[in-house]
């Protein structure tokens, strides 16, 4: 049984890794927003950038530090020729990796595109207490793993980072379990 939900919006940054993609011809990033819109989330970022491991480092480290972005997404560069870097970058900053999410991602793409799925490097993980998905560019597989996988789980997870409060800006600092004085 899952705890409940937050009674709130999870506000998302939104990241498209590609060197070819403009705003106009984004279908995945667009797809995303979409999708999260739809289910009453909010998009508090969203950016096209080259797949550069630096610059796609940068930009988790700065939405992870953003108090009002509590899960970051990105699509693009998780395939594996010269230009695919975006799980590299990823996965150097991941403190908690969730392994089940690019395990049950490969499983359902398989079902999709056979064994072409065994080439996805689509990973998951909590980076400073945000959560952060890296997902494959094509549009067919970012509605698959948002609607299978990020957008049921999205508010139970973004939950247990934060413990079910409202948002991170209103969280006050941690007291521990600090007995009371008298």
């Amino acid at each position: 049984m899952h705890p409940q939900p937050l009674p709130r919006p999870i506000n998302c940054g939104i990241g498209t890794i590609s060197d070819s993609r403009t705003v106009a011809t984004d279908v995945s990033g667009q797809l995303i927003q979409t999708l999260l819109q739809k289910m009453g989330h909010q998009v508090k970022e969203y950016c096209i950038l080259p797949d550069c491991p630096l610059q796609i480092t940068a930009l988790c480290q700065s939405w992870a530090e953003d108090e009002y972005i509590d899960a970051i997404i990105l699509s693009g560069g998780t395939g594996i020729a010269p230009r695919d870097r975006t799980y590299e970058a990823v996965a150097g900053l991941l403190e908690k990796t969730l392994p089940g999410f690019g395990e049950l991602f490969r499983h359902l793409s398989f079902q999709q595109v056979g064994s072409r799925a065994l080439a996805s490097r689509a990973i998951a993980g909590v980076y400073r207490s945000t959560l952060v998905f890296s997902l494959p560019g094509s549009s067919r597989a970012v509605e698959l793993a948002l609607k299978a996988l990020i957008l049921p789980e999205l508010p139970h997870l973004v939950g247990l980072l934060q413990g079910a409060e409202p948002t991170k800006a209103a969280t006050g600092p941690d007291l521990g379990n600090a007995a009371p004085q008298g």
